[in-house]
Protein backbone atom coordinates (compact mmCIF):
# COMPACT_ATOMS: atom_id res chain seq x y z
CA UNK A 1 0.00 0.00 0.00
CA UNK A 2 1.22 3.48 -0.67
CA UNK A 3 1.87 6.11 1.94
CA UNK A 4 -0.09 9.31 1.25
CA UNK A 5 0.62 11.51 4.28
CA UNK A 6 0.94 11.58 8.04
CA UNK A 7 -1.36 12.32 10.94
CA UNK A 8 0.32 12.96 14.29
CA UNK A 9 3.47 11.32 12.95
CA UNK A 10 1.62 8.14 11.96
CA UNK A 11 1.63 7.41 8.22
CA UNK A 12 -1.78 7.36 6.55
CA UNK A 13 -2.11 4.42 4.22
CA UNK A 14 -4.24 4.57 1.09
CA UNK A 15 -6.86 1.82 1.22
CA UNK A 16 -6.23 0.64 -2.33
CA UNK A 17 -3.51 1.95 -4.63
CA UNK A 18 -4.64 3.34 -7.97
CA UNK A 19 -3.74 0.66 -10.48
CA UNK A 20 -4.65 2.16 -13.81
CA UNK A 21 -1.72 0.88 -15.88
CA UNK A 22 -1.37 -2.55 -17.40
CA UNK A 23 1.77 -4.59 -18.08
CA UNK A 24 1.63 -7.47 -20.55
CA UNK A 25 4.39 -10.01 -21.05
CA UNK A 26 4.60 -13.13 -23.15
CA UNK A 27 6.20 -16.00 -21.23
CA UNK A 28 6.70 -19.70 -21.75
CA UNK A 29 4.29 -22.21 -20.19
CA UNK A 30 7.15 -23.40 -17.95
CA UNK A 31 7.83 -19.88 -16.70
CA UNK A 32 4.13 -19.33 -16.00
CA UNK A 33 3.86 -22.63 -14.11
CA UNK A 34 6.90 -21.72 -12.01
CA UNK A 35 5.52 -18.26 -11.22
CA UNK A 36 2.12 -19.70 -10.32
CA UNK A 37 3.74 -22.27 -8.02
CA UNK A 38 5.84 -19.60 -6.30
CA UNK A 39 2.76 -17.38 -5.88
CA UNK A 40 0.82 -20.26 -4.31
CA UNK A 41 3.72 -20.97 -1.93
CA UNK A 42 3.62 -17.33 -0.80
CA UNK A 43 -0.17 -17.30 -0.57
CA UNK A 44 -0.47 -14.58 -3.18
CA UNK A 45 -2.24 -14.20 -6.48
CA UNK A 46 -0.07 -14.52 -9.56
CA UNK A 47 -0.47 -10.81 -10.34
CA UNK A 48 0.39 -9.72 -6.77
CA UNK A 49 3.38 -12.05 -6.68
CA UNK A 50 4.76 -10.81 -10.01
CA UNK A 51 4.23 -7.11 -9.22
CA UNK A 52 5.78 -7.46 -5.77
CA UNK A 53 8.86 -9.24 -7.05
CA UNK A 54 9.45 -7.12 -10.14
CA UNK A 55 9.21 -3.97 -7.99
CA UNK A 56 11.84 -5.41 -5.66
CA UNK A 57 14.08 -6.36 -8.57
CA UNK A 58 13.64 -2.97 -10.24
CA UNK A 59 14.46 -1.12 -7.01
CA UNK A 60 17.65 -3.19 -6.65
CA UNK A 61 18.74 -2.47 -10.24
CA UNK A 62 18.15 1.25 -9.69
CA UNK A 63 20.04 1.17 -6.37
CA UNK A 64 23.02 -0.55 -8.00
CA UNK A 65 23.18 2.04 -10.78
CA UNK A 66 22.77 5.03 -8.45
CA UNK A 67 25.30 3.94 -5.83
CA UNK A 68 29.04 4.39 -6.06
CA UNK A 69 31.08 1.98 -3.98
CA UNK A 70 34.67 2.89 -3.24
CA UNK A 71 37.36 0.82 -1.62
CA UNK A 72 39.50 2.26 1.19
CA UNK A 73 42.11 3.83 -1.10
CA UNK A 74 39.45 5.30 -3.41
CA UNK A 75 37.53 6.71 -0.44
CA UNK A 76 40.66 8.39 0.93
CA UNK A 77 41.53 9.85 -2.50
CA UNK A 78 37.97 11.18 -2.94
CA UNK A 79 37.95 12.75 0.53
CA UNK A 80 41.37 14.33 -0.10
CA UNK A 81 40.07 15.83 -3.36
CA UNK A 82 37.05 17.28 -1.53
CA UNK A 83 38.99 18.92 1.31
CA UNK A 84 42.05 20.07 -0.67
CA UNK A 85 42.13 23.55 -2.20
CA UNK A 86 41.49 23.54 -5.93
CA UNK A 87 44.50 23.03 -8.16
CA UNK A 88 45.69 25.86 -10.38
CA UNK A 89 43.90 25.76 -13.71
CA UNK A 90 45.89 24.38 -16.62
CA UNK A 91 46.15 26.52 -19.77
CA UNK A 92 43.64 24.21 -21.46
CA UNK A 93 41.17 24.60 -18.58
CA UNK A 94 41.63 28.38 -18.61
CA UNK A 95 40.82 28.47 -22.35
CA UNK A 96 37.75 26.27 -21.79
CA UNK A 97 36.51 28.55 -18.99
CA UNK A 98 37.06 31.65 -21.15
CA UNK A 99 35.16 30.05 -24.03
CA UNK A 100 32.35 29.02 -21.69
CA UNK A 101 32.00 32.55 -20.30
CA UNK A 102 31.94 33.99 -23.83
CA UNK A 103 29.36 31.58 -25.25
CA UNK A 104 27.03 30.58 -22.41
CA UNK A 105 24.49 33.00 -21.08
CA UNK A 106 22.54 32.68 -17.85
CA UNK A 107 18.83 32.05 -18.03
Amino acid sequence: MSQIGTHFGVPKIEAKPNRSNRLVARITPDDKAMLERAAILEGASLASFVVSHIRTAAAEVIRQHETIQLNQAESERFLKALVSPPAKATPRMARALKLYRETVTER
